[in-house]
């Protein structure tokens, strides 16, 4: 009796008559595939019981389907919202996340990086803020022949490798809304040093002061370095400034919740005594009382096109582009008022 096969793609792809180019990209689940195109292809996947072989594929393509996730950040919400894109795209497809985390104040963490590219040898990383500014890191990827996505606060590379946000104009529109309230002493809790995000926020906040014709003063910028911790720690720098400010921007949520604790601690009115605003829009903003304006941060969604940008295609994406560029904006609440003297 003869022995039975299994379907094959190039079954599939003579049956649907299509390349095996083609089915593959209905199997990778690619959102740039004509509708019509992918029902003809699964009906005939479905219809024969073709079942893809990874490991075949891994073999012949000599990557495995793995995009790796490679972050040093002390934001745990950040890296959390990150994985929530990235899973949202590869969820229902081959691929599969896998997580490393580095130490970038190591002198061996392009040995690190290096190591793991080749022992998991993925079919392409994301890298977030601070690590994916270091080009060397990006040029080892390149070297080695990894797909790589860099995430970043401003644009510094090339746009099929970066998703980025445009921090400094959106931090600059936050502190006007304070100055347009009335504020005339602006505080900043800043972010840590090295950290690009941290830059082009302190940027947008110095512009803003000076659009608004109020001084920027040194005294009036507390460093942080995006904890809880460090956010009460800053304030309560801040509020023991003689004048206090009356008005705070934090760089991020978890530093602005610890500046609104302080605040409390010493009695002081949300936002009649002092107004305070955030950046991210993660969900302790909308958590505290009184609800937090802050600057949404469209990180999952910027996850997600690093996703796109990384199991798409290289044909697909020369075609149909995916945006590398993406806009923060302001989300009022009610944590911001006139100041009250």
């Amino acid at each position: 009796m003869k022995k039975s096969t299994q379907p094959t793609i190039n079954d599939v792809a003579r049956l649907a008559g299509v390349s095996k180019k083609t089915v593959s990209r209905v199997i990778n689940q690619s959102p740039l595939l004509n509708g019509d195109t992918r029902k003809r292809v699964e009906a005939v996947i479905a219809e024969i019981g073709y079942v893809p072989n990874p490991q075949a594929r891994a073999l012949a393509l000599r990557r495995n389907f793995l995009i790796g996730l490679i972050h040093d950040n002390p934001n745990a919400q950040m890296v959390l919202n990150v994985q929530q894109g990235l899973l949202e795209v590869l969820r229902d497809t081959e691929f599969e996340l896998i997580v490393h985390p580095v130490d970038r104040g190591s002198g061996s963490m392009l040995d690190d990086v290096r190591q793991f590219l080749e022992r998991q040898r993925p079919y392409g990383v994301m890298l977030l803020p601070p690590i994916s500014e270091n080009d060397t890191l990006a040029e080892l990827c390149a070297e080695i022949g990894c797909r790589f996505v860099r995430m970043g606060s401003a644009q510094f590379g090339p746009a099929a490798n970066m998703v980025a946000s445009n921090d400094r104009e959106a931090v600059r529109g936050a502190v006007e809304h304070l100055a347009a309230a009335g504020h005339r002493r602006i505080g900043m809790i800043a972010g840590p040093h090295g950290f690009r995000s941290a830059f082009e926020r302190q940027q947008g906040y110095e512009q803003a002061l000076e659009d608004a014709g109020l001084p920027v003063q040194r005294t009036l910028v507390a460093q942080g370095d995006y904890t809880f911790e460090s956010g009460m720690r800053a304030a309560e720098r801040l509020l023991d400034l003689a004048p206090r400010p009356t008005a705070v921007f934090c760089s991020n949520d978890e530093m602005a919740a610890g500046a609104l604790h302080v605040a409390r601690q010493r009695g002081l009115d949300i936002p009649a005594d002092l107004s305070i605003v955030g950046f991210d829009d993660t969900s302790i903003a909308s958590h505290l009382w009184p609800p937090l304006t802050t600057v949404r941060w469209p990180i999952a969604t910027m996850a997600r096109a690093a996703a796109l940008k990384l199991i798409g295609d290289n044909d697909e994406i020369a075609d149909e582009p995916q945006d590398a560029l993406f806009v923060s904006t302001l989300i009022r609440r009610a944590s911001v008022a006139p100041p009250s003297a």
